[in-house]
């Protein structure tokens, strides 16, 4: 799949906070992955079998708001997401948009951490369009890619 969109993973610098204590200011618990198959937010690809992995609390649009100064009041939400307990590689130059196996919801923020709307995606093929849409809106900041069954972040796509 050619995309001109990037899913961006858990940047380096707060992965390393994250691997020391969560947004829910716990330390993290890691674990054997003995199935595989958790969606990795640090390297935007499935665990496999046998790999160290945690489960930690994470406020995506919080830490966004925080680096641009404003305050996404309450739309700030917090919620949990597998990374690799140490440091990996992170997602692979080549890949696609992870995680589109799936029913999907695009939900779209403004520059001001506010929610614009959201969009059900149902088809890998029509990630491409979803996004799209999004950023037609000039109002559309960045967008957030979740899980529809838990409402689980996966990842964001920012402007340009």
């Amino acid at each position: 799949m050619t995309t001109t969109y990037t899913a961006r993973p858990i940047d380096p610098h707060t992965l390393k906070n994250l691997r020391t204590a969560d947004d829910a200011d716990r330390a993290p618990a890691p674990f054997t992955d003995t199935e595989g198959g958790a969606p990795l937010r640090c390297c935007l690809r499935r665990g496999e079998p046998g790999e160290r992995i945690a489960l930690v609390s994470y406020a995506p649009l919080r830490r966004w708001a925080a680096d641009r100064g404003v305050d996404p009041g309450a739309y700030d939400e917090q919620g949990p997401v597998f990374i690799h307990s140490e440091e990996c590689a992170g997602p692979d130059a080549e890949a696609a948009l992870p995680f589109t196996d799936a029913h999907r919801t695009v939900r779209r923020y403004s520059a001001e951490g506010r929610i614009l709307g959201g969009r059900l995606v149902e088809e890998p093929a029509a990630f491409e369009r979803a996004l799209g849409e999004a950023f037609d809106d000039p109002a559309v900041a960045l967008v957030h890619v979740r899980a529809v069954e838990y409402g689980c972040f996966l990842y964001e796509v920012r402007r340009g």
